[in-house]
């Protein structure tokens, strides 16, 4: 959950605990990006990162365990999502630069709205004079085609380093989802990893959710993970 945060009691959001850098499945080409995350969580790097990729390529996770990690060091952070924009106010940044971390997700929910860009636009200049907290942003696009209406703040986003979030390809997934089943003491061969791919939506939260449902039936029915099993408890 949030901790130390100033502002805590406007913001009743929590963490899951899952979602660590440890337990991120990481496609090629991202490795760099998760030092810096973690470099960030720490301190030991510039002053902002802004990140961005589609909708369920693992952002919102990333953004969970940097906050995580920094916890973990005893620092002080705040997870905001700000696809809850509506049920809180701008008032809300007033004060965070005091914070060691700030992880704004899903920024693309407040763009094209003036008074919520100008409340991260000067967010952004205080952390800038203070040098001490750090800020990691995460949106769906880059800054300069998230569609902001002050481009100051676009450009207060291009200062600190921005990296694009690389997707998974399917033998990765697949490693993940078998990983993920060992976990739980299954064996899923290839043959029916492969099947889940190309049966079900292809972002790794839906395919570990139904990896986990069935897991619970197998063990309620005995049985092992065959392709007749799946269609027959998934109804495919």
């Amino acid at each position: 959950m949030t901790q130390n945060s100033p502002r805590q009691l406007s913001l009743p959001v929590y963490l899951p605990d899952d979602e660590t850098f440890q337990s991120y499945y990481p496609a090629s080409g991202n490795d760099e990006l998760i030092q810096k995350l973690q470099a960030s969580a720490e301190g030991n790097l510039a002053s902002s990162l802004y990140l961005y990729g589609p909708e369920k390529s693992g952002r919102t996770h990333l953004m969970h365990a940097a906050c995580a990690h920094a916890n973990d060091l005893e620092r002080r952070t705040l997870y905001i999502p700000l696809g809850i924009h509506a049920s809180i106010s701008p008032a809300l940044f007033e004060g965070l630069e005091s914070l060691d971390l700030i992880c704004i997700d899903d920024i693309e929910a407040i763009a094209g709205h003036p008074v919520w860009e100008e409340a991260i636009f000067h967010l952004y200049n205080r952390i800038a004079e203070q040098q001490d907290c750090r800020l990691i942003v995460s949106g769906k696009a880059s800054p300069s085609e998230t569609g902001f209406l002050l481009p100051d703040l676009v450009s207060r986003m291009q200062w600190g380093l921005i990296y694009q979030l690389q997707p998974m390809a399917d033998d990765e997934k697949l490693l993940a989802l078998q990983r993920r089943a060992a976990m739980r003491g299954l064996q899923l061969s290839d043959d029916v990893g492969r099947f889940l791919l190309t049966r079900m939506a292809r972002d790794l939260r839906t395919l570990f959710d139904v990896l986990d449902k069935l897991d619970k039936a197998s063990m309620v029915h005995q049985r092992k993970l065959t392709i007749p099993f799946i269609k027959e408890m998934l109804r495919l």
